[in-house]
């Protein structure tokens, strides 16, 4: 095993117990999406952060907003716009009067960012010198105005929503942020039976959401997720993957040079283990399985593989790519299909 701490089995279960009344406050709210909450556990979990991508109406900010309600942490949202501005979001410098002293002085006002959840609405919708206001603090946790370094709180996650049809007056991430992103979720059409239930709500009064998880809770849920154990077996299957997505090399799959432009650095390999050790404890397992990390390859590498234009032309998506992947690596270390 990579992992020698010893894995706390009574945490864990109450980890289990937090977990399962944090969805049951959310389905409240929010009706079906169950893969989607998952995720948005994985990422919280794993300290970090998500791009929910879907068509309008399909509650992405909804299920922001009340996930925020169920956590007692500091929540802002921020409403990109086309002429929004970093220090909007970041906080600026402004010169202020000493009422004793008379003497004129820098004061730094802290902008929006300085919460525990920052929602992102819509962030495709503000330029790139805008959107960059956000890549120091995803990776360092803190930012820097005016040759100072201001510290974010802990915890501090960004979830972002993106329209994926929407083009017209939008400026696309670049790579370099997405791959700041441990998952791009994808939120898809509620089934029948969801939607019936949707609708029926819709004229009824929101329910109140209880607390379930305060900041301390949930850095010490993170220190249990770190104790998770992954297998070495665990470990070269996260890496397979991850170096099997790079054309022209040795490693690469056999479709890579033809189906993938660019594949996934090292930031996806720490990604998998990181995320496939949330989703052990999410599930109450003290272990990764090769079940874990095949289950989150997919929100891990949907915004790091680069679609060729023939995979383009061919109809082939990222998932399709991630897939044939995982298939290929199960091949190639002999697991069986109940690894």
């Amino acid at each position: 095993m990579s992992q020698n701490n010893q894995v706390d089995f009574a945490a864990l279960e109450r980890f289990g117990a937090k977990c399962t009344t944090l969805r049951k406050e959310i389905a409240k709210i929010v009706v079906g999406q169950d893969a989607v909450i998952e995720q948005l556990l994985l990422a919280i979990l794993a300290k970090g952060h998500a791009l929910l991508v879907g068509v309008p109406g399909l509650a992405k900010t909804l299920m922001v907003s009340t996930l925020a309600k169920a956590l007692h942490l500091g929540f802002k949202r921020i409403q990109f716009t086309p002429d929004l501005m970093p220090s909007d979001i970041t906080g600026t410098e402004v010169i202020q009067d000493d009422p004793v002293t008379r003497q004129r002085a820098f004061k730094f006002l802290q902008g929006p960012i300085f919460s525990n959840l920052v929602l992102a609405d819509e962030i495709n919708r503000t330029p790139p010198k805008t959107q960059a206001a956000l890549l120091e603090a995803m990776q360092e946790r803190k930012i820097t105005v005016g040759g100072a370094d201001h510290i974010l709180p802990s915890p501090f996650f960004v979830l972002a929503t993106q329209n994926p049809i929407e083009q017209e007056g939008t400026y696309p991430l670049p790579e370099a942020q997405l791959d700041r992103f441990l998952f791009l979720i994808q939120v898809g059409y509620p089934t029948d039976t969801e939607e019936d239930e949707i609708m029926r709500r819709s004229a009824l009064d929101a329910e109140t959401i209880s607390t379930v998880l305060d900041g301390n809770e949930i850095e010490q849920l993170q220190k249990i997720t770190k104790q998770i154990l992954v297998s070495d077996m665990a470990l070269e299957f996260a890496r397979k993957i991850t170096r099997a997505t790079r054309p022209n090399t040795e490693e690469a799959a056999s479709f890579a040079s033809k189906w993938i432009q660019w594949g996934a650095g090292p930031r996806a390999s720490i990604s998998l283990v990181l995320a496939g050790r949330a989703r052990a404890a999410l599930h109450g397992r003290p272990h990764v399985t090769i079940e874990d990390i095949e289950t989150v390859a997919y929100p891990v590498l949907r915004h790091r593989l680069l679609p060729s234009f023939t995979a383009q032309a061919d109809g082939i998506a990222p998932d399709d790519l991630t897939r044939k992947i995982l298939v290929e690596v199960r091949s190639k270390l002999k697991l069986s299909t109940n690894s």
